[in-house]
């Protein structure tokens, strides 16, 4: 009995050690607090406000739940174990086993312990330099991280895509809905570098270059307040390749954040407030991450982002030609097997980034 108590004491050290980790005593407040207000009868005097209050909830509540239940059986364990009642030697056998095992399905989430990381994310894609060809690269990314998506059993939803003007798409912006999305997203963040023969330039060797942003989706206003003095808000007609969706009233909305010269442009809903209603959502979001990046406390001491120095620093190579290889330039990751990475076999190479970022959020 004394080795098993000497076992239950070091798993609860080792789970103590993860529930600081991803901070378990604020999850538990915000839950609380989110209790509270799902409890108010005027809860759904906002509709909007009162789904994203359930959401949340329900979303901590799956996250906390297994953690709690963890928590409990080490506490039993170390009690239990003190007695020295051999009789109870074999079920505490059992049980350390089985919170051992439940233990090692968890720690996954450790990877997950930016501020940011449970959030659903946005993505955007944006074509570089390279006319058509990088047009026809940023829908290949588009396809790849839609499979990678439906992979993982996650929801994707399009948000805005402006289409090039023979094949391709110039830009587009999905938003991805799982467990951890963003955490586990955010390393695609950054330049993404292709070279093949061309389909569309008599099959000469072309590199291509499109710019993947990822950021953290924040719904609620009170997560990153935004002074509405640093706003400019500008209201247009939409426009697009005919069809359905086209407006043909003044509805698309562009939002500047003048302090960062940060732009949003969303024209894809019907309504002018929906609209708006989206780019504001957009504009939390790269605040957010523009937070991240640059270690900032606050949003006044935030600095535009570097468009122009991040077109030279990709971090992924795509080759179909003259060989076959995939290489992430910060991880030194590897595939030789293409095709199968634009598919959306992304895991390695997600897996690859978490493991250098350990202890870095």
């Amino acid at each position: 009995m004394d080795q098993l108590h000497a076992d239950a004491l070091e798993l609860h050290s080792q789970i103590a050690d993860a529930l600081a980790r991803i901070n378990m005593e604020k999850l538990e407040g915000r839950k609380t607090e989110l209790d509270t207000l799902s409890a108010q009868p005027d809860l759904w005097q906002d509709t909007v406000a009162a789904q994203l209050v359930l959401r949340e909830q329900a979303m901590l509540e799956k996250r906390l739940r297994p953690w709690q239940r963890l928590r409990q059986s080490a506490d039993e364990l170390v009690e239990l174990s003190e007695l020295g009642d051999e009789s109870l030697q074999i079920d505490l056998q059992s049980q350390l086993y089985t919170a051992r095992k439940d233990f090692t399905g968890l720690k996954e989430e450790l990877k997950f312990s930016g501020p940011y990381d449970d959030h659903e994310a946005i993505l955007s894609i944006h074509a570089g330099a390279g006319g058509t060809d990088a047009q026809d690269w940023a829908s290949m990314l588009l396809r790849m991280y839609v499979r990678f998506a439906e992979k993982a059993g996650w929801q994707v939803t399009s948000v805005d895509e402006s289409l090039g003007e023979e094949a391709g798409i110039k830009s587009v912006t999905i938003e991805i809905s799982g467990s951890f999305a963003y955490g586990k997203l955010k390393g695609e963040h950054g330049v993404h570098r292709l070279v093949r023969l061309s389909p569309f330039n008599a099959e000469s060797r072309e590199t291509s270059f499109a710019k993947v942003e990822v950021t953290p989706k924040i719904d609620a206003p009170e997560e990153l307040e935004i002074d509405d003095k640093d706003l400019k808000i500008d209201v247009y007609r939409s426009g697009g390749h005919g069809g359905q969706s086209v407006n043909t009233t003044d509805s698309a909305v562009r939002i500047t954040h003048l302090p960062t010269g940060i732009v949003v442009a969303i024209q894809n809903e019907r309504s002018q407030l929906q609209n708006k209603e989206t780019a504001m959502t957009i504009l939390r979001s790269r605040l957010a991450q523009l937070k991240i990046e640059q270690h900032a406390a606050h949003l006044s001491d935030l600095k535009g982002p570097n468009e122009q120095a991040a077109w030279g620093n990709q971090i992924r190579s795509y080759v179909l030609h003259p060989y076959k290889q995939v290489k992430d330039l910060r991880t030194r990751h590897e595939s030789s097997d293409p095709e199968s990475v634009l598919a959306g076999d992304l895991e390695p190479f997600i897996t690859a980034y978490l493991e250098t970022t350990i202890g870095q959020s």
